[in-house]
């Protein structure tokens, strides 16, 4: 194994395990990449929080642990804000791209609603107590899976 793949299986064993203590997987694919390689800053992070649970606890939006990845790609490879004048820097666009492309084809979806779905066989209101509770009763590991496998992803391509 060489050394980024070591990081990359580090980063993902603390995104998984962060996953399990704490939840809010952006905030854990995000810490995992900073504590081994960088790039994110803290106030990423701290910014990432509500994009949980697709967006809100909303369930509608992009899976979380994928928006911390895509946040992750940004952070290296994004643009800055005094190069807006230099065009649209399509290369982030395309590893973020690529990123979702081989998400949805590992775990079937790229929404929290999806997921749900594919993980258990039905969606729930992640705002009332007793759903979300059945959901986290229901999923197993397999969300914190996916924090996992983003976070292998993306260190590995940074």
């Amino acid at each position: 194994m060489n050394e980024k793949q070591a990081l990359a299986e580090e980063a993902a064993a603390k995104a998984l395990k962060y996953e399990f203590d704490y939840g809010c997987c952006p905030q854990c694919v995000l810490a995992a990449v900073q504590e081994t390689v960088g790039v994110v800053s803290d106030e990423t992070i701290k910014a990432s929080h509500a994009l949980s649970g697709g967006g809100g606890l909303s369930g509608v939006g992009l899976r979380g642990s994928l928006v911390g990845g895509i946040l992750a790609l940004g952070a290296k490879r994004g643009r800055d804000r005094d190069k807006f004048h230099r065009g649209k820097f399509i290369g982030n666009f395309s590893k973020a791209d690529q990123l979702m492309k081989e998400f949805q084809e590992q775990f079937g979806g790229l929404t929290c609603q999806e997921l749900q779905e594919k993980f258990t066989g039905e969606t729930y209101d992640m705002w009332r107590p007793e759903e979300y509770q059945r959901f986290c009763d229901q999923r197993g590991d397999q969300c914190a899976r996916t924090a996992e496998f983003v976070t292998r992803w993306v260190v590995q391509r940074l």
